[in-house]
């Protein structure tokens, strides 16, 4: 029998995975081994690679989220897709049954539910973190079994919720704003990329082939990268000025939070960084997402005068042009929206959800 301290469980994209490595390299800082620290993620998220190369062992479960649409395809995917996840219930229950962790843990994602059913048969404590303002599903079955929820922001509707913040990797909590000149603007399209913020940049490109007061730095996620990289040697010509940088994923977001004027992202988990540094923000929602909690993150960042946003119905080259140069023609706006970033963030929120982790141990 394996013995684990802590069973992290979930992921899928950066927004659940990054949260859940700045857990455990917490939890490591404090004394945990870091061979007593295990993931269960799903075979298909940014964990499969992210976990091991940060050090740590991880079971991968088959399976993925059910589709929302009735065609015949769709209908075939969810029937293989509610047949992986039986057989991610039961490798999860043999996972947790061997490894006997004194507490697990979900921070969302696919992999998250099979391991907190598991927790709850063989009765062992569980916590949950939820990034969103609108609870995900995982989240939702996983409190109404029993487990701790902490939650990033207040008025979060999981019972008996815990505010910690969103936990962040400690190199995003040490950057420090330092703009580089000229302005950079920084698009992220996130883990995987988001259509329609790549093909708006690259719009964007075409207006702005001329500017040398202005560069951009793009990053388009793994799934568009070779897209985006095709369309942009179309559109280069000869005399073009503009500095456009084009890259499949950042591995450090840090130096890039250090020196960008502004970003241009989706609402997802990413926020959380965004409130954590200070950055001016310009958010596209994703339309579509559960709950909606992407538009509920923005117009949390929003309210506060911390972002603006932008519907993804109507981005396109012009809407981003024009939020854009607003704004880096303002430095005292711009400057209003980072001290409004910084007032929502909560750089002691690993802290604050690994006490909880090691409460919830405590009582095992």
């Amino acid at each position: 029998m394996t013995t684990t301290d802590v069973l992290i469980s979930g992921g899928g994209t950066g927004g659940h995975v990054f949260p859940a490595l700045a857990l455990a390299e917490e939890l490591v800082a404090r004394g945990y081994p870091r061979d007593r620290i295990h993931f269960v993620g799903a075979a298909r998220g940014l964990e499969a690679t992210a976990v091991p190369a940060a050090g740590f062992s991880v079971d991968l479960l088959p399976g993925r989220g059910l589709a929302r649409s009735m065609t015949p395809a769709t209908i075939a995917r969810n029937l293989r897709t509610t047949w992986d996840t039986a057989v991610a219930c039961a490798r999860a229950i043999a996972i947790v049954r061997r490894r006997r962790p004194r507490v697990v843990v979900g921070v969302g994602g696919y992999a998250s539910v099979p391991a907190v059913l598991a927790a709850r048969v063989w009765r062992i404590p569980t916590v949950v973190h939820e990034a969103d303002a609108h609870p995900g599903l995982a989240n939702r079955i996983a409190v109404r079994l029993g487990a701790c929820a902490a939650v990033s922001l207040p008025g979060t509707a999981l019972r008996g919720a815990v505010v910690t913040g969103n936990p962040i990797r400690p190199a995003i909590a040490a950057a420090r704003r330092s703009p580089i000149s000229p302005p950079m603007i920084a698009v992220v399209g996130g883990s995987l990329g988001a259509r329609s913020v790549n093909r708006a940049a690259l719009d964007l490109y075409e207006r702005w082939r001329a500017r040398t007061d202005v560069t951009i730095h793009h990053v388009t996620g793994t799934r568009d990268y070779e897209e985006c990289c095709i369309r942009l040697e179309a559109l280069r010509a000869p005399g073009d000025e503009l500095r456009y940088s084009l890259v499949a994923f950042e591995e450090h977001m840090e130096a890039i939070y250090a020196d960008a004027t502004l970003v241009v992202s989706r609402a997802g988990g990413m926020t959380a960084e965004l409130t954590a540094v200070g950055m001016p923000a310009v958010l596209v929602p994703l339309p579509g997402a559960p709950g909606d909690h992407q538009t509920a993150n923005a117009d949390a960042l929003v309210a506060s005068g911390a972002a603006v946003a932008i519907a993804d119905r109507r981005l396109d080259a012009a809407s981003l042009d024009a939020e854009l140069s607003a704004l880096l023609a303002d430095p005292v706006r711009r400057e209003a929206m980072a001290v409004a970033a910084r007032r929502l963030g909560r750089p002691d929120a690993t802290a604050r959800f690994a006490d909880l982790v090691e409460e919830a141990a405590r009582d095992r």
